[in-house]
């Protein structure tokens, strides 16, 4: 890809974003929402490969279908109220066009069937991009209209897809397929608390953020595209792939990693709301995510392939680990003990 034209692509993600997440009025929020779609698409489809380009095609759609939903919900509402301001969203048409919209843009169940197929054709460093930066705005959105989302639909989305994103993982051979529906589950855990605690809502997506990164740059540096090549990157970076094994069982939420924290608190907040019923459900589906986090761990650092020993070692040059993904694993790996210092400042 031409560098000039990778530079564009990255600064209008950026410029896209940060017009959504500092705008008050509808249009502009709308505004940076297509500007980040149209950004990304040169992205996905750099490998000029079929598949590269199908997904690009499923991600345009998708996305211009959610965006072009959003407008229609803040003209519905601005024509009942006279409000074009996000935090004014009162009409109770505009607020269900709305969740359903910010849905399809997020991946939340039943509108997650594009996000897998997307992220499998991209490559890993766009996939990253696509999990973490380009939910940021929608998720900014969610939490402007917290206060005026439809809370049924919003917990049967959430609850769905927790329950769906453990499920279609467990069968799954391709890593980005894997970390999709990882993306998808852990979107739920967002979800079915953005409407008692914003803030928390937040805190869960920067920490699942740096989770994600940490375990996407890690497999980008080994080249492990699907479960049979993580059998083998142990042999070109050791280091490397047993942290990958302690950030994927923090991703999965198990004590005393990082990710614990925002499960727990999520958990805490639900019981404190009366919701101890959806609370424990909750929990319980997340188990499911983790059979498949345990599994990608127990391939990358416990077993061997089942190849003869020419095959069992990948032609490589040993080259040092960044340090970026040192800080990020260390980062990942680290963070609970701080957690009254995080919870005091949410």
């Amino acid at each position: 890809m031409n560098p000039h034209a990778k530079l564009i692509s990255l600064i209008s993600l950026l410029l896209g974003t940060t017009i959504t997440i500092s705008s008050n009025h509808w249009v502009m929020a709308w505004t940076g929402l297509e500007i980040n779609t149209l950004a990304i698409i040169p992205l996905i489809s750099k490998s000029h490969h079929p598949r590269a380009i199908e997904a690009a095609i499923k991600y345009f759609l998708v996305q211009a279908a959610a965006s072009a939903m959003i407008l229609f919900s803040s003209t519905i509402n601005a024509w009942q109220t006279g409000q074009w301001d996000i935090t004014q969203l009162t009409h109770p048409t505009s607020s269900l066009l709305l969740t359903t919209a910010v849905a399809m843009k997020l991946g939340l169940v039943p509108f997650h069937f594009w996000f897998p197929e997307v992220l499998q054709g991209s490559p890993m460093t766009t996939a990253l991009l696509l999990s973490t930066m380009m939910k940021f705005p929608p998720i900014t959105i969610l939490f402007l209209t917290s206060h005026s989302l439809n809370p049924n639909l919003l917990v049967l989305m959430a609850i769905a897809s927790t329950a769906l994103g453990g499920w279609m993982g467990l069968n799954q051979t391709q890593v980005r397929k894997i970390l999709a529906f990882s993306s998808i589950s852990h979107l739920g855990w967002m979800s079915i608390i953005i409407l008692y605690d914003p803030k928390l809502t937040l805190m869960t997506f920067y920490l699942y953020t740096l989770m994600t990164a940490t375990v996407f740059l890690t497999l980008n540096t080994t080249k492990s595209l699907k479960l049979s090549t993580t059998m083998t990157s142990w042999t070109k970076a050791p280091t490397l792939n047993a942290t990958l094994m302690l950030t994927l069982l923090s991703l999965a939420g198990l004590p005393p990693l990082t990710g614990f924290l925002p499960k727990w608190l999520i958990i805490q907040e639900l019981t404190k709301q009366e919701m101890t019923a959806t609370a424990t459900t909750i929990a319980m589906l997340s188990l499911l995510g983790l059979f498949f986090y345990l599994r990608l761990a127990y391939h990358s650092t416990i077993t061997l392939p089942p190849n003869p020993t020419n095959h069992m070692k990948q032609w490589h040059i040993n080259k040092a680990t960044s340090p970026t993904i040192a800080m990020l694993a260390s980062l990942s790996i680290l963070l609970l003990p701080l957690s009254p210092m995080i919870m005091t400042s949410i």
